[in-house]
C-alpha cells in the first residue's frame, strides 16, 4: 500500500489515496500502522475517497482504531495533498467528512504547493446533549467536573466532535498526561471527548494543550483550537478572532459572527512518501 506520510503542526496521518471505499479492516490497519515502534507511526490513518456531495470524502482513524468525526488538521493535510497531487486544480474545494458534513476550504499556493490551507469548520454545537454530554444546557459554560477528588470547571463544545475545554493558569506545563485521560472517559461524556487546557494570554492568544480521544496527547489539535476560541468567547474572555498556540505551532481561528461559522487557518506538511506491505 502506498502512502504520505504527513502532519498539520505535528500532528501527524498516514495518507492513503486510491481506495474507493472504507477498508472493512481500517481499524485494524490503523492499530499496526500508526504504531510508532512496530508500524510508521502517526496520530492517525487518513483515507482520501470519493464523494457524492463534495470533492472528496475524508475518513480518519485513530491511532487506537476508533473512527473519528472530523479533524482539522488531517483536513489541510488533505487538501494540500489533493492539490500537490494535481487531484483537483482550484485552490477552492469541499470536503466531505464523517461528522461536520461537506466542509469548504480555501488554499493559499505559493511557487505551485499549498502552503496554508482556510478552512470552513463549520457552526459550532453548544447544546450540552448534542456535543454530547450528559448535561442538559444549552450552553454548557464553565460547569463543573470532579475527577479523582479535584474539582475542574468546563465548557462544552462540538465541531463535530466532542470537545471539553477547561481553563488552567500555564497550560504549556500542565500535567496532562494525568488528567486527560481521565476526563476523556469522564461518565459527563457518553461517547468519550477530546479534552483541552487553555490559557489565555491575550484576548487575541491562548496557549493551548490537548489531549485527543482515540489519540492521546497530540502536538496540535484543529477542532480543538476551533473549540477553545467558541469556549473563550461563550467565557468572555477572548476576542472573536485569535490565535491559538499549541505545543506543535499556531493556528488562527475566527467565530464569525454574521455566518456563526468557525474558520481555521494554519500550514500542512509533507514528511515523507513510502510503501508498505500489509
Amino acid at each position: 500500500m502506498d502512502f504520505t506520510k504527513m502532519h498539520g503542526l505535528g500532528n501527524d496521518f498516514v495518507v492513503v489515496y486510491g481506495e474507493q471505499e472504507l477498508p472493512s479492516n481500517a481499524s485494524e490497519l490503523a492499530v499496526k500502522l500508526c504504531d510508532r515502534f512496530f508500524g510508521i507511526g502517526a496520530d492517525g490513518l487518513v483515507y482520501i475517497l470519493p464523494s457524492a456531495k463534495a470533492d472528496f470524502t475524508m475518513r480518519i482513524m485513530n491511532s487506537d482504531g476508533s473512527e473519528a468525526e472530523q479533524c482539522g488538521n488531517a483536513i489541510r493535510c488533505v487538501a494540500k495533498y489533493v492539490y500537490d497531487h494535481g487531484l483537483i486544480d482550484r485552490t477552492e474545494m469541499t470536503i466531505e467528512t464523517l461528522g461536520a458534513g461537506v466542509q469548504k476550504l480555501r488554499l493559499t499556493v505559493e511557487e505551485g504547493r499549498v502552503a496554508s490551507v482556510r478552512v470552513d469548520m463549520g457552526e459550532p454545537i453548544l447544546d450540552g446533549l448534542r456535543v454530547p454530554t450528559t448535561v442538559d444546557q444549552h450552553p454548557v459554560v464553565n460547569h463543573p467536573i470532579e475527577v479523582d477528588g479535584r474539582e475542574f470547571r468546563f465548557t462544552a463544545v462540538s465541531m463535530g466532535n466532542p470537545h471539553c475545554v477547561i481553563y488552567v493558569d500555564d497550560a504549556v506545563s500542565f500535567d496532562l498526561g494525568t488528567w486527560g485521560p481521565k476526563l476523556e472517559v469522564h461518565p459527563l461524556f457518553p461517547r468519550k471527548t477530546n479534552v483541552e487546557f487553555a490559557t489565555v494570554n491575550s484576548r487575541n492568544q491562548i496557549d493551548m494543550r490537548v489531549w485527543e480521544r482515540g489519540a492521546g496527547p497530540t502536538l496540535a489539535c484543529g477542532t480543538g483550537a476551533c473549540a477553545t476560541l467558541v469556549a473563550s468567547v461563550l467565557n468572555g474572555s477572548a476576542d472573536r478572532s485569535a490565535t491559538i498556540s499549541l505545543k506543535g505551532g499556531d493556528l488562527f481561528i475566527e467565530w464569525d459572527e454574521h455566518d456563526n461559522h468557525v474558520y481555521m487557518t494554519g500550514p500542512a506538511e509533507v514528511v515523507y512518501t513510502g510503501a508498505v506491505v500489509l
